[in-house]
């Protein structure tokens, strides 16, 4: 017996439905509603939550300046601005003891600060910010304190850590599935027009006015809502991390040669290999910007996704007699004859064995660049641009810009923060469509029908689902046995 047929264990008839079929809904209608509502039951606060925190975090480049504009955005002047390095140093001066650059993020633009990033003792990350034209000091921010990164903290994981991180990746996946029976349970039948389909009917009242809001709506998103929902999760922690891993293994994600075709360590002269392997395992373990370390490791706002699994090289000039390190200037200056001039990060060797990791995140995913460069010789160890990716690499990337609004400007933050809001609406009409249904004292899950048919499809959707997404099949295991055990005298509901 298959999952679906299982499921629909037969239930009494609904109070006034008649057999045939205009009187009522098809086979496997309720089955279908059954899951939808399960569904739409747990994701529906989370929906909520994902949707007002991805429309924000969408509009980051106009909300930031606005809440820190005193940090952020400076007058424009006629002088020339100060060279990177005496920023950087005037950004030291007003750390503590102990503190250390690790990030230095390049902007070009006439109204803007220059933004330094620094580990204090204690382990915290601050930003500090620079006037670039007189070298003054504007403030600085917590970098996990930061309003936007509170933002996509929540977003991603609810404050909560790596649970909550598992708890968002089950809400996008049983998202699919809400979207999946919406659809299906939409389908017009019978005698239904498309158009009645497609147009809510607003002469209705009460619950059925919600069902006709929320079904149109519900089909006018679907297409765009899966493909938002699916283009987020390559970037989850669990499942997203497994998926980049095997992209990159079978050579679809990173780029070839990236795993294991790097130098992971130097030799240090006078060491022997193991001795330098050694030591460079023991200071990647307790700071940041080492070699051996993944991109997805290093102290960078973002990267793109198809290099996260990447390791840094180091520097192979590592301890040469009289060779000392060049100063972030010679980088900015090399990165700005390569054509790279504004909207990059940049990650500071912490250590003799570290190199300048340039990051370059732009809005369009071709011109993504990844740039090692050693910081003693300013030997460009590795460029890895869009090119380079697998095939994975690059649809992800593509799906990474549209999902955040970033690919065609502003218009695709309009369109994504019709999508998140709109998801969010899905989610507080199916509340009040439950509600007003809902017998007092019970759950109000939909009774099952009686001779339901096997729904062989359904059943091999939801078995490949699990599969594809392995903490999924288990929450559709546990949720099969509630209904089994927990649920099984459900009353009988009247058709929808």
């Amino acid at each position: 017996m298959s999952t679906a047929e299982t499921v629909t264990r037969t239930a009494p008839a609904a109070t006034g439905a008649q057999p045939g079929p205009q009187s009522g809904p098809q086979r496997g209608y309720r089955t279908l509603w059954r899951w939808h509502f399960y569904a739409g039951l747990f994701v529906i606060p989370f929906l909520v939550i994902l949707a007002i925190t991805g429309t924000i975090y969408c509009f980051q480049p106009q909300i930031e300046p606005l809440l820190y504009p005193h940090r952020l955005i400076v007058a424009p002047a006629t002088s020339p601005r100060l060279e990177v390095d005496a920023l950087l140093a005037k950004a030291r001066g007003a750390m503590p003891a102990g503190a250390v650059a690790t990030t230095a993020r390049i902007s070009s633009r006439a109204d803007r600060s220059a933004e330094f990033i620094f580990r204090l003792p204690d382990g915290r990350k601050q930003s500090v910010y620079v006037n670039p034209y007189d070298g003054a000091v504007l403030g600085m921010l917590d970098v996990d304190s930061r309003f936007m990164q509170v933002d996509r903290m929540i977003h991603r994981k609810l404050l909560l850590g790596k649970p909550g991180e598992l708890l968002m990746e089950l809400v996008a996946c049983w998202t699919l599935v809400m979207i999946g029976t919406g659809v299906a349970l939409w389908w017009p039948r019978e005698r239904a027009s498309l158009r009645a389909a497609l147009v809510p009917d607003l002469t209705r009242r009460g619950r059925p006015l919600w069902k006709s809001v929320h079904a149109t709506l519900g089909i006018w998103l679907a297409i765009g809502a899966f493909a938002f929902v699916a283009t987020g999760l390559p970037w989850t922690g669990s499942w997203g991390k497994q998926f980049k891993a095997l992209a990159s293994s079978v050579k679809l994600g990173s780029p070839p040669g990236s795993w294991g075709g790097l130098p992971l360590h130097s030799k240090v002269p006078g060491q022997p290999s193991e001795a330098g392997a050694a030591t460079s395992h023991e200071a990647a373990s307790g700071m940041e910007s080492m070699p051996g370390m993944t991109m997805d490791e290093m102290p960078l706002p973002q990267v793109p996704w198809a290099v996260g699994a990447v390791r840094v090289p180091g520097s192979p000039d590592v301890g040469a007699p009289g060779v000392k390190p060049l100063p972030l200037g010679h980088v900015v200056e090399q990165m700005h004859a390569d054509g790279l001039t504004h909207g990059y990060d940049i990650a500071l060797p912490t250590s003799p064995l570290g190199v300048y990791t340039v990051s370059y995140f732009p809005a369009d995913p071709k011109l993504e660049r990844t740039v090692y460069i050693d910081q003693y010789s300013g030997a460009v160890l590795k460029d890895i641009r869009y090119g380079d990716y697998g095939a994975v690499g690059k649809a992800v990337s593509y799906g990474t810009s549209l999902h955040m609004g970033r690919y065609f400007g502003v218009p695709n933050q309009i369109a994504c923060a019709a999508l998140s809001l709109g998801l969010a609406a899905l989610a507080v009409t199916g509340f009040v469509m439950w509600w007003k249904r809902r017998p007092r004292g019970t759950l109000g899950a939909p009774a099952r029908e009686r001779g339901a048919p096997p729904m062989r499809a359904w059943a091999t959707g939801l078995v490949v689902l699990g599969i594809v997404f392995p903490l999924m099949g288990l929450t559709i295991v546990a949720v099969w046995l509630v209904d089994r055990v927990l649920l099984r005298c459900a009353g009988p509901l009247a058709a929808s």
